[in-house]
């Protein structure tokens, strides 16, 4: 019985951290079947660690490149988290919230909660983190106020910050139930567009945010064919061919998203909770790219953030339609209603 109730106070523990550093989070993986929602949360909880030194604006690119690696040796017991912790916490600016310091406070249990997960399970968050640091420290070395070099390298950083989680998820998945693995290899060619559509509608979300850190990373090419430079942008002031470029992305993240609405209806229809949790974050990265489309002047984050009655309508659909295909398939229609297409290429 004390087992049991150790393992409860963690899930609790996990949970008051996930509803600081992430609203979205701690709304869809309670959704998530029992023995998945504490690994889940756990898994999120070490990726949100990660984001918390790309952000940190007094550490450079060498001290970044330092804490990556050690974080990784602290989830493969080969560094003391606790040292570690120690170490990051007096280096973190004003600029880091309560939620991300009281994170840093907690690495070290939730580094002990992920010690004792199955080695599967260990492996695919370990693995998952390795190519999560190795990637943001390359990009790192090349962040600059110009943007990155084309669609391909945009493309390519959204892997290491969020294609790579789906490929995570799809593990932790498979290794739940003998149903999903059956649909492993599908499952995971679907993987990689899930996480990469929910990372390009954060990335045009924060742009100017991600700006006021020194950092851009939105594809140059795509606004300079319509006569837009990157380095050049102000909030407030929109040079001509901004609005163009950021329709183009729009339309990119959706093809993306489109993919994660495949993956979603890979998984079994009696898996309404993994359903869910799919499908609340599409729903509501869908909702997001409306809003920036609508609002291409936004000089905020929070003026493009959705409201709490378009989540709880997102949510309500999603209920009644989680286990029926071609409903899902046409509530998405509709929330691409009016939403830029993508430019057709030539086979």
């Amino acid at each position: 019985m004390s087992s049991n109730l150790f393992l409860a106070d963690d899930d609790l523990f996990q949970k008051g951290l996930l509803a600081g550093v992430s609203r979205t989070f701690a709304l869809t993986i309670p959704e998530l079947p029992g023995p998945l929602v504490g690994v889940v949360g756990n898994a999120y909880l070490l990726c949100r660690i990660v984001d918390t030194i790309e952000d940190e604006t007094i550490l450079q690119v060498d001290g970044k490149r330092e804490f990556y690696g050690r974080f990784v040796q602290a989830l493969e017991d080969r560094e003391d988290p606790q040292r570690w912790a120690d170490d990051l916490r007096p280096l973190l600016s004003e600029s880091a919230s309560i939620h991300e310091r009281e994170l840093v406070n907690a690495i070290p249990r939730v580094i002990r909660i992920m010690h004792g997960f199955r080695p599967a399970q260990r492996d695919a968050i370990s693995e998952c983190l390795r190519i999560m640091t190795s990637g943001m420290a390359e990009f790192q070395e090349r962040k600059t106020l110009s943007g990155l070099k084309d669609l391909a390298e945009h493309e390519r950083y959204c892997y290491y910050v969020a294609g790579v989680v789906g490929e995570m998820l799809t593990r932790l998945f498979c290794e739940y139930s003998a149903d999903i693995a059956r649909n492993g290899e599908a499952l995971m060619a679907h993987a990689v567009a899930f996480g990469q559509g929910l990372q390009m509608t954060n990335i045009l979300k924060d742009i100017w945010e991600d700006r006021h850190k020194g950092a851009c990373w939105l594809p140059r090419d795509v606004f300079i064919a319509y006569q837009c430079e990157l380095a050049d942008l102000e909030s407030g002031r929109y040079p001509s061919g901004f609005s163009e470029g950021l329709n183009r992305l729009i339309a990119e993240a959706l093809v993306c998203l489109k993919g994660a609405l495949e993956y979603t209806l890979l998984i079994p229809r009696e898996e309404e909770g993994i359903r869910n949790f799919c499908f609340w974050a599409i729903g509501m990265a869908v909702l997001t790219l409306r809003k920036l489309h609508r609002h291409p002047d936004f000089s905020s984050g929070s003026q493009v953030k959705i409201t709490r009655r378009s989540v709880a309508a997102t949510i309500a659909l999603t209920r009644f339609t989680a286990r029926r295909d071609r409903w899902l398939r046409q509530l998405f229609v509709i929330l691409n209603l009016g939403l830029p297409r993508p430019e057709h290429k030539s086979p």
